[in-house]
Formats: C-alpha cells, sequence, structure tokens
C-alpha cells in the first residue's frame, strides 16, 4: 500500500485526468537496486537498454547493450542510462507493482529503471500512456506542462520524439519515496539534479484503436473461408441497375458486422493479445517436462507458487467458469479450476492447496502452465 494517499479518490479525481505528486508514497522507502546492479542488466545481451548522452538540444541516443568499457569512457554529467522491464529480472522491483495493483494487471507494461548523473534526462516529451515515476535515489527535478496529442509539434531526431516548444506550469524536485504521476499526453521532463539520481517508472499498457482494429480483422480474417459470400436469393429487378440499393448496402455491412462484433471471439482473441509475453526470452520452462503424475505429487505437497515475472495472466469470467489466458494461450475454466485461475491471476506468489490434487482440469490447467515455463515451484 502506498502511503499518503487515497487510491479510491485518486482513481475518481486524477486518474488520466491531470498530474499528482505524492509526497513520501513510500515513506519508508529502500532502493532494491544499486547503481552498478542496474548497469550490470545494461550489459546483457537479453536486456533492452539505452544510453542517453549530452545536454538538452543535443541529446544522442545508443542502443544496448552497453560495453561494460562504455562507463570508464562517461563523463561526471549528463548522462542517462535507461533499462526496461527490471521487474522482469529483480524480484523486489517487481514487487513495486503491487502497491499500484489498485489498476488492472492487464493495463501494466513494466517496470523501467534510470540512472543519471547531474543534468542528465531525456528531454521534454509526452507519453500516450500513464505513468507512475518513483524517486529511488538522488533528486530529480520534474517539470510538467500542458496536454500534447500527435498534433503538436517535434523536434527532428532520429531517436527521440522531443518537443519543439515545452512550457512548464508545475515544477517539482523529488526526494527518494516520493512519486509522480502523469497522465496520458502531458507534457514532461526529468533532470537529475546532483549525481547518482535513480527513477523507477511503472509504465501501463495503452493499446491504440489503431491497433486494435488492425490485428483483431487480421485474427478474423485467419478464421474465413473464401466461399462464405454475398448471396441475394429472390432479386427483384430495379428500376436503375446502377444503383447500390439500402438493402444490398445493409447486407454488405451486415456480414461485416456480425464477424467483427462477435463478443465471445473477441474476448478470446484479446485476452490471448494482451498475454502475449513482451520479452519471451525469460524462459522458465524445465529441461524435462513434468507430466500429470509428477504434478499431482507436486500438489499434494503443498508447495508456494510463483508465476515467471515475464509472464501475463489474465482471466475473463463467463457464465460456466473463467477464460484464463496466459503467455498468449486460452485456457477454458469451470469448477475447481476456475477458482484456482481467478487465485492465480490475482497473486504473484501463493501456496498451493493440496486438495487440488484431486481436481483433474486444475492438475492439467497446472501441468500445461509449468511445462511452458509460465510458473514454478
Amino acid at each position: 500500500m502506498l502511503d499518503n494517499f487515497d487510491p479510491t479518490a485518486f482513481l475518481r479525481d486524477t486518474w488520466q485526468q491531470k498530474p499528482m505528486l505524492i509526497r513520501q508514497g513510500f515513506a519508508d522507502w529502500r532502493n532494491p537496486l544499486t547503481p552498478d546492479e542496474l548497469a550490470g542488466l545494461a550489459c546483457e545481451p537479453d536486456v533492452e537498454s539505452r544510453m542517453i548522452t549530452g545536454a538538452a538540444g543535443a541529446l544522442a541516443v545508443e542502443s544496448g547493450p552497453i560495453v561494460e568499457d562504455r562507463f570508464a569512457r562517461l563523463k561526471d554529467r549528463d548522462w542517462t542510462m535507461l533499462v526496461q522491464a527490471v521487474d522482469q529480472q529483480v524480484p523486489e522491483v517487481a514487487e513495486l507493482i503491487d502497491a499500484f495493483r489498485f489498476i488492472p494487471n492487464w493495463r501494466i507494461d513494466d517496470v523501467m529503471v534510470s540512472y543519471a548523473t547531474d543534468g542528465g534526462g531525456v528531454g521534454a516529451h509526452f507519453d500516450h500512456y500513464d505513468v507512475f515515476l518513483v524517486q529511488g535515489l538522488g533528486q530529480r527535478r520534474w517539470r510538467v506542462g500542458g496536454k500534447c496529442d500527435d498534433s503538436t509539434p517535434l523536434l527532428e531526431h532520429d531517436d527521440l520524439r522531443l518537443l519543439a516548444q515545452f512550457e512548464a506550469t508545475d515544477e517539482w524536485v523529488l526526494e527518494p519515496g516520493d512519486i509522480l504521476y502523469v497522465p496520458p499526453g502531458f507534457a514532461h521532463e526529468g533532470v537529475a539534479v546532483g549525481g547518482d539520481c535513480m527513477t523507477y517508472s511503472i509504465g501501463f499498457r495503452a493499446p491504440s484503436r489503431q491497433e486494435l482494429i488492425g490485428l483483431w480483422v487480421d485474427d478474423v480474417l485467419d478464421g474465413l473461408v473464401d466461399d462464405d459470400r454475398y448471396a441475394d436469393p429472390g432479386l427483384v429487378a430495379q428500376a436503375n441497375p446502377g444503383e447500390i440499393t439500402p438493402a444490398a448496402l445493409a447486407q454488405l455491412q451486415g456480414m461485416i458486422a456480425a464477424t467483427l462484433m462477435d463478443k465471445q471471439a473477441f474476448a478470446r482473441w484479446f485476452g490471448r493479445y494482451t498475454t502475449t509475453r513482451k520479452y519471451p526470452e525469460i524462459d522458465w520452462a524445465p529441461e524435462e517436462d513434468i507430466d500429470l503424475a509428477g504434478m499431482r505429487k507436486a500438489i499434494k505437497a503443498g508447495p508456494w507458487l510463483q508465476r515467471n515475472p515475464a509472464s501475463r495472466f489474465a482471466f475473463i469470467a463467463q457464465s460456466a467458469g473463467v477464460l484464463l489466458m496466459v503467455d498468449g494461450e486460452c485456457h477454458d475454466c469451470a469448477g475447481p479450476s476456475a477458482d484456482f485461475a481467478q487465485a492465480l491471476c490475482a497473486r504473484a506468489c501463493f501456496e498451493v492447496d493440496p486438495a487440488l490434487a484431486s481436481s483433474k482440469e486444475t492438475v492439467a490447467l497446472l501441468t500445461q502452465l509449468f511445462n511452458q515455463g509460465s510458473i514454478a515451484f
């Protein structure tokens, strides 16, 4: 739970409406990651990272993995290191997300961690998603401006979407444990004040209408057959053969609407889409698959189950149970397996009830999730 914070009031009055500073949102803050540990992650080939150097107006971007001796060649100021999805690498960083579970899990993207020297930053910009910026170490000066959109002028830059003009309306210096919330579209700029500045950015996903329509239509097309065509038995001769009649248009549009407005099909597709792993490289799959008998034995021992931090879990309620979505796969669950599926989506780690060994469906579900590396004991 966050300190000095009311989730209900925040969702009602602030979420996606205006920025908000939460002083000492983590009153008993302890930085979960050292700068050296973050630098080590930035050097890993399977971890997405960037280095941004230079003062405002002359920023240069280098994509990772960062070569270790690069740090020795850096100046004492004006550079920033960014590492994506650190929550999938460091359990203590993943625990930060628990404080923000008043937002649905499917909306959570990842925790990006930045380290900056004095003057380091990424320039004035805006994002298309919500973000909570947790100050982890040192100080950072944040300036926040007005609302932007895709028509807002940007500077010419190959790697960064920097605002051509930025006028701040609010300004704060954040200390460790402070949190700044920035909604989608609001201009903002953060600059490190002094050295050893670390910020934890809890970002949220917001699929665009273009993305949803494009990907949903692609999925629908894969299931269609060529002989499902327009037909007009009982056709009556028209006064003017050049007219496309309202009845024909209504039937043609109905063919499209009946397919694209299938709520059950869309629910299954969106569940698969939104739980597809962003970083599949974090693989927990066992060297040897476990069989059903082995899983029953494991369950009876009452183990603690943990979700792979790179995996995504969600469920959709149905009249006869739930659809469990894990890593882009859909599982129909009913009875005990439905209850278990909901518990699995609610908590990243919990003790398994040995009585579940008697549920054939739950044993089968656990076996599949374990063998594909989505969970571990």
